[in-house]
């Protein structure tokens, strides 16, 4: 019997110790002194109990305090950990629950990492948009930040009305005027593992491509001086991106000297500043012109002939109706058909051969139209004997024979 009974007590004594236990838990709780043991990559929000010089110690509601020192204290920005102060509640994030000394190893800068992380994949599923700033740049694109993280805008994701703003070749030249502006983005990629977070300022605007141009076009007016980017060439001119509206400088509108592609003096991506001549606001089209904003050199050189005077020129041109002839300075005059002989003639080319050099007489300077008129039958006219004679007494000699004719 008191075998059996030794037994008994024997088989009964894990029951009581596990009583035990549970009563001692139910204590522990019961007096507020239950323990949560954090575990290892968790964040939790602590309070600073302590800053001294290389460490941070951080109550997380655990016996004795975390500690945040060695790299993971010097991981710290200097300016952010000056901000921080005894009493402050901070996330924190648990390295080591239990290091071989029995400390729990905390990070700050890992909390607010994952927080980051956290944040970005949930605007990823929302597609929420946040405002931030641009804080640097590279080759590709700007730099925005989401909380500790950086983000990337890559070029093709920069709002319309930035885009049309950029110049220059280089990333220095392109970006470096926008670091400082404020900008709202969206997430569009997160890759956690190679720490890739893309963003897009395109996708949080509203702004399109049409209801830019309309608004660009509501603030222009005729006769305004602005700044564009070349955005394309073709045979009949050039389009020129002015805060994101493209305006159209038509090949006759590019340059006062005679060219036949734009790309004689323009390409694309260049900045110019261009003269705004028409909108149709109906149509949405603007008219561009940049010689408009250049001296205009065929005034200074028809200012060297008049009306009457006899002047050598060579035949660049023949046509139906009459003949160019390329003058001194090389401003350039028509000989109408009518003009060429006292006979009637079907074709220039009956009087006269491309490359001849001959003597003609200006009849009509019209500077509004870039045009002067010259004469070949009127060279000897009596109408003109009185201001002939004018030009040889001032030593005016337009033809060899001239010349050689002595002075009277």
């Amino acid at each position: 019997m008191e075998q059996n009974a030794s037994f008994q007590n024997q088989g009964e004594q894990p029951e009581n110790n596990m009583n035990d236990s549970n009563n001692m838990a139910s204590l522990l709780e019961k007096e507020g002194l239950g323990i949560d043991f954090p575990s290892q990559g968790e964040i939790r929000n602590g309070t600073i109990a302590s800053i001294s010089q290389g460490q941070i110690l951080v109550s997380v509601g655990t016996k004795s305090e975390g500690v945040i020192s060695g790299k993971e204290f010097e991981a710290i920005p200097s300016t952010e950990l000056a901000t921080l102060s005894v009493g402050q509640e901070i996330p924190v994030y648990v390295v080591n629950p239990e290091d071989q000394n029995g400390t729990l190893v905390l990070s700050y800068v890992r909390a607010r990492e994952e927080v980051g992380w956290q944040q970005a994949e949930e605007m990823l599923a929302s597609k929420g948009s946040f405002h931030s700033k641009i804080i640097g740049f590279n080759k590709g694109g700007l730099i925005v930040p989401l909380g500790t993280l950086r983000g990337f805008v890559p070029a093709s994701q920069i709002a319309l009305s930035r885009r049309a703003n950029i110049s220059g070749d280089t990333p220095e030249q392109k970006w470096s005027k926008m670091v400082g502006m404020e900008v709202d983005v969206c997430v569009i990629e997160v890759d956690r593992e190679r720490r890739r977070l893309i963003l897009s300022e395109r996708a949080a605007s509203t702004e399109t491509r049409e209801t830019l141009k309309e608004r660009v076009i509501d603030e222009l007016k005729e006769g305004e001086i602005r700044s564009g980017h070349v955005t394309s060439l073709a045979e009949f001119g050039a389009f020129v991106n002015i805060n994101g509206a493209d305006g159209l400088v038509h090949l006759s509108e590019i340059s006062w000297d005679r060219i036949q592609h734009p790309s004689e003096v323009l390409k694309v991506g260049q900045e110019i500043k261009v003269k705004v001549i028409s909108i149709d606001r109906d149509k949405k089209r603007i008219g561009l012109s940049i010689r408009q904003l250049q001296d205009d050199p065929w005034s200074s050189q028809a200012a060297a002939f008049t009306v009457g005077q006899l002047v050598q020129g060579k035949i660049t041109r023949l046509t139906k109706f009459g003949a160019f002839a390329q003058l001194e300075g090389d401003i350039e005059g028509l000989i109408h058909i009518s003009e060429l002989s006292e006979k009637r003639i079907e074709h220039p080319k009956e009087v006269l051969h491309e490359g001849d050099t001959v003597t003609l007489r200006v009849i009509k300077i019209d500077p509004a139209n870039h045009r002067i008129g010259l004469s070949l039958r009127r060279v000897d006219s009596m109408a003109y004997a009185e201001m002939d004679w004018q030009a040889l007494d001032e030593g005016d000699t337009p033809s060899d024979e001239q010349d050689e004719t002595p002075a009277a």
